[in-house]
């Protein structure tokens, strides 16, 4: 097994083979984040028979040139998937890996790249699909937190320093309630000109739109506590290649190093051997047509069926306080507290269920249908679904949140809370929180009709809930389910 380095259109990359002559199939990834830290993941797919190339992107650590984040990928991984061909020790055939940006890399070349250049199957984790999809909600909400701490991490240079933020916020607690929020990199000490452009990308679901003219086999794999879940399973959804899959686990941005709430000993799935035998029956054409694959249950040690969804049920909390409230862009509901203040005036509407009878199984999308008014130009609404134990525990099962201009008068409308997979124990409640910011997660609305990034002033916003309106709508299993491996669905 050997490594070395080599220039493959002037952009820095590794390449580590396995054992014996060759040819042999070959796995690129294509990374942002430095290519020396994936020579472990290198050295796994060279011991299964993959010549493994790593390639720094554009601009980014070894490689020279500008790093404009998701500008230069498919052009640059197509030079690079055509120099691997033209190896000899290249059989032709070769998968396309990425997770977060790297996802994107590999997207790209099988949606976006010349025919030539495609590679033969695509294996896309925890996918950051665009800027557009990274920087918003579906709803258009902008995502401040993730996007600050990215572009302080990444932006506008050629290394990473993953503690920029945190640093950042250890000297200044208040760093992301300065106004405006275009002028976070003056607040950062260095230069981000790229920042307040990608506030500017409204194209979100161009790569799913391409998905469905693709050629290639997929597999997609996700977390239930990953904020890019919705676009994992929209992926899947949409591929149009000849076998798509998917693996949807209960685990955070970094899949089976970061389980969250719920997480059992069965979701501690191997992913790297997982992913080299899909690639070898991928490569192999060995895959069954069609979406197949499994999503792990939370509070159990079960596996489902991928797309497995409960059947909806409606449940109406009752009102504890605040059906009349003031969103108040000076003290904002906070996303990263789940306490809740009794005392006070009310800055958030807050309901409740009565103990559940029974242990539920809560599988699919979540949302809350209100009728509610805001009294100022523009409101956001944030919805946060919240399970309390029978010991008082409290833990985050979702949040959604959607931004109404031209308030003023009552409206119904609906909020959604994105997809869940969790068991429930009998005796917990769901608590219900409807709110005007979810800060410091997303920017605060500054009720003034102006665009969030660039406002320079915020007011607060008086709000009423008819409490009567409020209607959750969980996807409840009837049954319990049967249980699935999740290798046989990836692999079937």
């Amino acid at each position: 097994m050997t490594a070395f380095g080599a220039a493959v259109e002037e952009l820095a990359t590794d390449v580590i083979f396995p054992a014996g002559d060759g040819p042999f199939p070959a796995v690129l990834v294509r990374t942002p984040y430095d290519r020396t830290r994936h020579r472990a993941e290198a050295r796994g797919w060279a011991r299964r028979g993959f010549a493994a190339v790593v390639q720094d992107v554009r601009g980014r650590f070894a490689s020279p040139g500008e790093w404009r984040p998701y500008a230069d990928e498919a052009a640059d991984g197509a030079a690079a998937v055509r120099w691997i061909r033209r190896q000899p020790w290249s059989d032709g055939r070769l998968v396309a890996v990425g997770a977060s940006y790297a996802a994107h890399c590999a997207l790209v070349l099988a949606l976006d790249a010349p025919e030539d250049a495609r590679p033969d199957a695509v294996l896309a984790a925890v996918p950051a699909l665009g800027p557009a999809e990274t920087a918003r909600e579906a709803s258009g909400v902008e995502r401040l937190l993730s996007r600050a701490g990215w572009w302080a991490a990444h932006g506008d240079r050629p290394d990473s320093d993953e503690s920029a933020l945190d640093t950042a916020l250890a000297a200044d607690p208040g760093l992301l309630t300065h106004l405006p929020l275009t002028g976070l990199p003056e607040r950062l000490g260095r230069g981000l000109p790229s920042w307040a452009g990608l506030w500017r990308h409204r194209d979100r679901g161009r790569l799913i739109a391409r998905a469905a003219h693709a050629a290639v086999p997929l597999l997609a794999v996700g977390g239930h506590h990953d904020h890019f879940t919705e676009d994992t399973v929209a992926l899947w959804h949409a591929w149009g290649g000849p076998s798509a899959r998917m693996l949807m686990g209960p685990w955070s941005h970094g899949l089976t190093a970061a389980p969250g709430p719920g997480a059992g000993p069965a979701h501690r799935v191997n992913l790297g051997e997982l992913y080299v035998r899909w690639a070898r029956r991928a490569l192999a054409g060995e895959l069954t047509p069609g979406r197949h694959g499994a999503q792990g249950l939370g509070g159990s040690d079960l596996w489902l069926p991928a797309g497995t969804d409960g059947e909806p049920r409606t449940l109406r909390p009752r009102l504890l306080h605040g059906a009349a409230f003031t969103a108040d862009p000076d003290r904002p509901v906070r996303s990263d507290d789940l306490t809740v203040p009794t005392d006070g005036p009310p800055d958030r509407c807050l309901l409740a269920t009565p103990p559940l009878p029974r242990p539920l199984d809560i599988v699919g999308p979540v949302s809350v249908h209100l009728r509610a008014t805001a009294h100022t130009p523009s409101a956001d609404w944030a919805a946060r679904l919240v399970a309390l134990t029978p010991e008082g525990a409290a833990e985050r099962l979702a949040v959604g949140i959607v931004r109404r201009d031209r308030a003023g008068r009552e409206a119904a409308f609906t909020v959604g809370l994105g997809r869940i997979a969790r068991r429930l124990t009998a005796g917990a409640r769901l608590r219900l929180e409807i709110a005007g910011h979810h800060f410091p997660a997303h920017a605060r609305n500054p009720h003034t009709g102006e665009d969030p990034v660039t406002a320079g002033r915020l007011h607060a916003s008086r709000r009423e809930i008819d409490p009567d309106s409020v209607v959750l709508s969980l996807p409840v299993l009837p049954s319990r389910p049967t249980p699935v491996h999740p290798a046989e669905e990836i692999l079937r």
